[in-house]
This record gives C-alpha cells, structure tokens and sequence, in this order.
C-alpha cells in the first residue's frame, strides 16, 4: 500500500504541467495552442518570446527547473530514505509517463526531456552528463532543441552501457523504457526534422 501511494503521488506530481501554468499565469498565453503546442520549456520560450522576450526566458527556465524538480526532488528524498533500487526506477518511469502523459491534460503532456534528465540525474548522473554536453554543443551549433535533445538521448543509452553495463536492478529495461516513452513523443519533430520543417528556437 505503501508503494501505491508513491506511485500514485509521483505521478500526480510529474502530470502538472508547470509550463503552462506559467505561461497562462505570468504571460496570458496559452501554449497548448501556440507553436508548437507543446508544454515545455521549449515552446514556453517560442510563444511568449513574441510579446516579451526577456519573460519567456524567465519562464522558459522556471519551466526547465521545475521540471526537472518534480522528478528529481522525490528521487533524492525517497533515495536518502534508503528505498530500495528497484522502487526508485519504478519511480523515475513513472515520473517521465506522468509528465507525457499528464492526468489533468486527458493523457497529453510533454515531451519528457527535462523531467527525463531530473530523474536520471538521480540515478545515473554521470549519462546525464555526457548526454548534457552533447545537447550543448548540438543546440549551439544547429539551434534545433528537438534535435540535440534526441541525439543526448542516444549518448545517454549508449554511456549507461559503457559506465553502468550492470544495474543495481539487473537490467537496463527503466532505461529503454524512457527513452521509448521520449521517441513517442518525439514522434511529430522526427518527421518535421526528416521533411527539414522543425523551427529553431533561436
């Protein structure tokens, strides 16, 4: 029962479209239905970079904290009260679908990247970082979040390899089902980017 009631919580947690709120709260947009339609930093960026663009970086951020927070606050508590592995990675799955696929915006949600990145920088900080540095340079260089943030991706699969071949949990199957969870989502920029229509952010 115990467990339930985390599960439960996390992902009521990780479905709060932070973004939105913040852009409907603070800017009057609402970006369900502007750009790209997404709930991220990103497209809280793109939308309210119009009108002010000195907010829509202050909101953009605010969005990327939070987040990232609302997965890797619980993580750090529920990891400091010596719950075991296996609860964590539940935990971190769950966080990543709640946030795709938030309960208050009928199953739609983000794209999962930075709540993605709070949860795994929990668990596997080290991935975390080389996949951060690769979406660096790739953002720099091509401007296109979409882009880095799915090559990041694949440097975080292919490290958690190289530096965590053996999970606590014996399997790497939490790892391929975010990154899964992710692709999905990602599904609509993948076809922009093949068809080379995907806007930059910058």
């Amino acid at each position: 029962m115990e467990n339930l009631l985390i599960y439960g919580g996390i992902y009521l947690l990780a479905s709060i479209p932070f973004g939105l709120v913040l852009a409907k709260f603070f800017a009057g947009a609402d970006i369900k239905n502007q750009g790209s339609k997404g709930i991220g930093a990103t497209n809280v960026l793109r939308v309210v970079k119009e009108k002010n663009p000195a907010l829509a970086k202050k909101l953009a951020l605010a969005t990327l904290i939070l987040d990232f927070a609302k997965a890797a606050v619980p993580l750090l508590i529920l990891k400091a009260l010596a719950y075991d592995d296996a609860l964590l990675w539940s935990v971190a799955v769950l966080a990543v679908f709640g946030h795709c696929f938030s309960i208050y915006l009928l199953f739609e949600g983000g794209k999962g990247i930075a709540t993605g990145a709070g949860a795994m920088s929990v668990l596997l900080p080290l991935e975390v970082l080389c996949a951060f540095v690769v979406w660096l340079i790739f953002a720099k260089v091509f401007k296109i979040s979409s882009l880095a943030s799915l090559i990041a991706l694949l440097v975080f699969i292919a490290s958690s390899f190289i530096f965590h071949y053996e999970l606590p949990i014996n399997t790497h199957a939490p790892v391929f089902i975010v990154a899964i969870i992710i692709v999905y989502k990602h599904l609509p920029n993948i076809k922009r980017l093949v068809f080379k229509e995907e806007c930059k952010v910058i």
